[in-house]
């Protein structure tokens, strides 16, 4: 995980009209754009598409948080079967992380960062990404971004951060005011970042993007399952990724309602807007604003939420502990993080 204390929120340059709802898509400055990406640009690559992509549908966020933490002792096939098996309803990108609850506890604990991240990505997705590249800059100038032996560091005319064991995904921890600023006299830089909490994935999370999630730097491309993202502020209601994992299932709009991301229709105001810093507006709503997600169908399986010794593993970086027993015939990591079966080949 990253630094979890409150980065101070923008000073957003959105424009709005003065009739209350934005008719075009925000402008972000260089400035406010390295501090919207400072808490996870040093993700590795694939997880970062990741994460970017799924900032998109923020009002998926806390229902996806949510479920991954109820089911974190899955793993592997297991964890994929549930997937499938509750008809989850939200964008590939989402059920992507589903596999890391610290990930999502991290966006659904700052919903403004969130959104606000999606929504510069929707509008500024090169700009967004042309930020990513001057932390990770930083980190690596002032001596904090290496190689170590979870995470290859590629330092060319972009810096590439790509997990060692392709079935290995690190999550690293980090305080953004100590690795993108000059270390001062006599600090250690060695253990600034850490990479102690990891996902082991397999082929059941190949049709969710892994493998393939993954960034063209210099033609500023997110490729998520292997297909360009291609979802902006203009199309972002009517955007559907190619290539989605069988098991996505898009519930239709009930009547009169409109789907996540469109303008408002007129004289409407949509319930739960989150208004920007700044940006006091009673009953004005944001136009890729949250909004109450739908009930999923029943549950189907055991729900376990993490212990606060498991939380703090993945939200510091600590290697994964599991508190709990995983029902027969399913796999649950113990301590040492990974499968038993996977240990044992």
């Amino acid at each position: 995980m990253i630094w979890n204390r409150a980065i101070p929120h923008l000073a957003l340059a959105a424009a709005f009209t003065l009739g209350g709802f934005a008719q075009g898509p925000p402008s972000y400055r260089p400035a406010d754009l390295d501090q919207l990406v400072s808490r996870v640009a040093l993700y590795p690559d694939p997880l970062l598409s990741n994460v970017l992509a799924a900032a998109t549908y923020p009002d998926q966020i806390p229902d996806a948080a949510r479920w991954a933490d109820d089911h974190h002792y899955l793993t592997g096939d297991s964890l994929a079967a549930a997937i499938s098996a509750d008809q989850l309803p939200w964008d590939e990108s989402v059920q992507a992380l589903l596999p890391f609850p610290p990930v999502l506890d991290l966006m659904a604990n700052d919903m403004n960062w969130t959104q606000s991240l999606g929504d510069a990505f929707l509008a500024q997705q090169g700009d967004v990404m042309d930020a990513v590249q001057r932390m990770r800059r930083r980190a690596y100038d002032y001596g904090y971004l290496r190689p170590n032996p979870e995470v290859q560091v590629v330092n060319g005319p972009y810096i590439e951060i790509l997990p060692v064991n392709t079935g290995l995904w690190y999550v690293p921890y980090y305080d953004p005011l100590v690795v993108f600023a000059a270390p001062r006299p006599g600090f250690v830089i060695g253990g600034a970042i850490r990479f102690g909490y990891s996902v082991r994935l397999g082929p059941a999370f190949r049709p969710y993007g892994w493998g393939s999630n993954r960034f063209a730097w210099n033609s500023r491309t997110v490729y998520i399952n292997n297909a360009p993202w291609r979802r902006t502020w203009n199309n972002r209601a009517t955007y559907v990724h190619p290539n989605e994992p069988r098991g996505v299932v898009r519930p239709a709009p009930r009547p009169n309602e409109m789907r996540p991301g469109p303008a408002p229709r007129p004289n409407e105001v949509r319930p739960g807007p989150v208004p920007r810093p700044n940006e006091a507006r009673p009953g004005v709503a944001r136009p890729n604003e949250m909004r109450p997600a739908a009930p999923r169908p029943p549950e189907r399986h055991q729900l376990e939420p993490r212990t606060p010794t498991e939380r703090d593993a993945g939200r510091m970086s600590r290697p994964r502990v599991e508190d709990h027993r995983a029902p027969a015939g399913r796999s649950a990591p113990d301590r040492r993080g990974g499968r038993d079966e996977d240990r044992k080949k």
